[in-house]
């Protein structure tokens, strides 16, 4: 099937031409009619398989022009840097459409974004905890909403944006189309469904520990941070084949010290992001990946969904996460559009049991390579992995055992052993009334007085 048979409109077929979309994938096929019927949705399909467009098209095919100020359609993402590409990706395909599209998201001026909706728009790409500061400033409205989009619901849920996610629904006319995307299916988004959609359609393309194919996955053993440094610094000085390669930390400290080791050899190809950085910056750090100016990104898992970067050559997996669904959300940044793509894994001895519990999810071994001739192992540890000794908590338990003080305590000076007896008034008063004078009646004192 192509996008011709899904009877879509000339303006939308001129839009998709332009970006050389030529046939939809299984989720947007399958996804077409069911929302354009105004059933509530519920779509479960792996990271890179064209989910944003899954929902764009049909709700674009029935959009109709209007002058309205409040928004028609509400997509709520868990991230900035979503909200951005969803906006981005909405503006594309509705290209010649007459609609008006805005995003909204935390770290920016919220007067600024507020005075942006005065004039009205018809689809809304929002943060929940955004939006919801809007709804109660009254800087946005949700009364108008028809059509409820919420995209990566885990994740959102995963950073607790469920109290506000639950406020926003219960804002809403309960008479609305609600849409939801995801990778995963946990319990908490199944009771989500349960008190919010009504007898939704599920459509399931793929399990969330189903790999793509186009993947290859490769795992290095090392020791240590800076001996997986050396392998980052082996890989990359590969360009011909390390065309594009997004290196995922497991902290934003990790990334920047992985930053600042390869600065002086990498520096004008390099970029980083993560939550510490300001929105411009992130903002620009995946413009410059995205388009080529950077050809390496060291990121936390900030970007791990959701994004859709364009032809990523190779995922690194600088550690293996705790979370085995995390490894395919990081992995399926590489291997999209029918791309081929390889994610490589760099495993301590701690991390190999999360690798094992990723194999058993996607009941697929990930291959074991050898330490390259070139990748020195190093002895060096980083502050993380250096051995503690709590030697505080040694001392304070022996002293106790022993019940002395250590050397250098001492009881305290005469002076500084009284305590505070009040002002003299009151020890004169004390002493002649035999306790203290009260305020409250005036007789108390006379009757007790001997």
């Amino acid at each position: 099937m192509d996008f011709e048979s899904l009877n879509i409109s000339k303006q939308l077929r001129y839009a998709l031409n332009d970006l050389n979309f030529e046939t939809p994938t299984p989720i947007q096929e399958a996804s077409f009619p069911i929302i354009r019927s105004g059933k509530d949705v519920v779509g479960i399909a792996q990271t890179g398989t064209g989910k944003t467009l899954a929902y764009c098209l049909p709700i674009l095919q029935d959009l109709k022009f209007s002058t309205q100020k409040n928004p028609r359609v509400l997509v709520l993402v868990p991230t900035r840097e979503l909200v951005v590409q969803v906006v981005d990706q909405l503006d594309a395909y509705g290209k010649y459409m007459n609609i008006r599209v805005m995003g909204v998201y935390g770290g920016a001026n919220i007067n600024t974004q507020r005075d942006r909706l005065a004039p009205g728009l018809d689809i809304l790409v929002a943060t929940p905890g955004r939006l919801y500061d809007l709804v109660l400033s009254a800087g946005v409205k949700l009364k108008s909403i028809k059509k409820l989009v919420i995209d990566e619901v885990d994740v959102m849920l995963d950073l607790g944006f469920r109290h506000q996610l639950t406020n926003l629904l219960e804002l809403m006319p309960e008479k609305r189309q609600n849409i939801m995307y995801s990778a995963t299916m946990t319990e908490e988004v199944d009771e989500l469904i349960d008190d919010y959609f009504v007898v939704p359609e599920k459509i399931s393309i793929a399990v969330s520990g189903t790999p793509l194919e186009n993947i290859e996955q490769i795992a290095y053993k090392a020791p240590n941070f800076h001996t997986k440094t050396n392998y980052i610094r082996h890989f990359i000085s590969k360009k011909d084949e390390f065309k594009k390669v997004l290196i995922f930390m497991p902290s934003k400290r990790a990334a920047d010290l992985l930053h600042r080791l390869l600065e002086e050899e990498h520096g004008s190809e390099l970029a980083v992001i993560h939550s510490n950085k300001s929105q411009n910056y992130r903002n620009r750090s995946v413009s410059q990946f995205d388009s080529g100016d950077k050809r390496i990104l060291i990121a936390t898992d900030v970007i791990a969904r959701g994004l859709d970067l364009d032809k990523v050559t190779h995922v690194i997996n600088f550690n293996i996460p705790i979370y085995p669904e995390n490894y395919m959300h990081r992995i399926g940044r590489t291997g999209r559009a029918e791309e081929k793509g390889i994610a490589i894994s760099l495993c301590t001895d701690e991390e190999t049991e999360y690798l094992e519990a990723i194999e058993s999810l996607m009941n697929k071994k990930v291959m074991d390579s050898p330490m390259p001739e070139s990748v020195e192992i190093s002895s060096e540890l980083t502050a993380d992995e250096q051995p503690r000794a709590d030697e505080g908590s040694t001392l304070h338990a022996r002293n106790l055992k022993k019940k002395t003080l250590p050397a250098g305590f001492h009881e305290k000076k005469a002076k500084n052993q009284k305590t505070n007896q009040g002002g003299s008034y009151k020890r004169k008063m004390a002493s002649k009334y035999k306790k203290p004078k009260t305020k409250g009646d005036k007789n108390f004192n006379r009757r007790n007085k001997k």
